[in-house]
């Protein structure tokens, strides 16, 4: 992959502490961004945050720590960020996560629709007038093929009424594409772009979070997966190459713009979402 060097890019990365987001933060640091990782514990960051500053070179590696089950935390990430940094040049929702049984937050939410979809959905809307600021700015979203295998189930957004933990990760990574087609429309204009993609699958500390015969499964087939430095390959692609430059509203796969499923286009069900999804993150 050509590099391109970011000097004076400011980067926020979440999940930034194993699998692809640990690469992407390492390879920002290393083509010379400020790069700030989110963890949700501060050893575990601040182990990653040496190791990359170390293997990139790079004094501009920072760290901010929350958990992003927690709406109050996303809050307060987002505040020590703007009292932080002037500038917001990219953003990299990569935080993913499957519970293996329905759990439920301290604050009442779901957890595996909290860390995939809320918290991105909440976490970019505040930081919204700052990256508007900074433009030209990215947004790119960590989203999942599976995401074919879901609708959005009104009445089950929660696992209120049966919950499955992939099923519930479907859903989940299904709105965040909604959400991103219906940002984009929302940004068009601002110099903010917003792209989704599939990273392939990828060997990383994921299958942690199944149980069963999935779970077995997908162990078994970890050394025909990719290696997170493949996976994080497209997340780098939306994130720095100009062949993208202004190109938003997008599904990507490889590197390549891609059609996602037919229900992540539907505009009325996007809509909609996010008035859902404006509830739950105002409490």
């Amino acid at each position: 992959m050509t590099e391109h060097r970011l000097e004076g890019k400011i980067c926020l990365v979440t999940g930034s502490t194993s699998g692809i987001g640990k690469v992407t933060a390492r390879e920002l640091a290393n083509q010379g961004a400020t790069v700030v990782l989110v963890s949700r514990t501060r050893a575990k960051g601040e182990a990653t945050q040496a190791e990359i500053t170390q293997a990139s070179g790079n004094p501009h590696v920072d760290l901010l720590v929350a958990d992003l089950s927690l709406l109050a935390d996303v809050r307060r990430l987002a505040s020590e960020f703007h009292h932080t940094y002037p500038h917001l040049h990219l953003l990299v929702n990569n935080a993913g996560c499957a519970y293996p049984t329905r759990t439920l937050t301290s604050e009442g939410l779901e957890a595996t629709l909290a860390v995939n979809y809320l918290a991105p959905f909440l976490l970019t809307e505040l930081l919204l007038d700052t990256l508007k600021a900074s433009a030209p700015a990215r947004i790119v979203n960590v989203s999942s093929a599976q995401h074919a295998n879901a609708r959005i189930e009104f009445d089950n957004l929660q696992g209120e009424k049966k919950y499955a933990n992939l099923r519930s990760y479907n859903q989940a990574k299904l709105a965040l594409l909604l959400w991103t087609y219906e940002l984009a429309r929302r940004l068009e204009g601002t110099g903010v772009t917003v792209n989704a993609l599939h990273p392939g699958i990828t060997a990383t500390n994921f299958p942690s979070g199944m149980t069963g015969v999935l779970a077995w499964g997908m162990r078994l087939s970890t050394p025909f997966l990719l290696t997170p430095e493949k996976g994080a390959q497209t997340t780098l692609y939306l994130a720095t190459s100009p062949e993208v430059e202004g190109v938003t509203g997008k599904y990507f796969v490889k590197s390549r713009e891609t059609k996602s499923s037919n229900d992540s286009y539907d505009q009325t069900v996007g809509a909609r979402l996010w008035e859902v999804t404006e509830q739950l993150v105002a409490h």
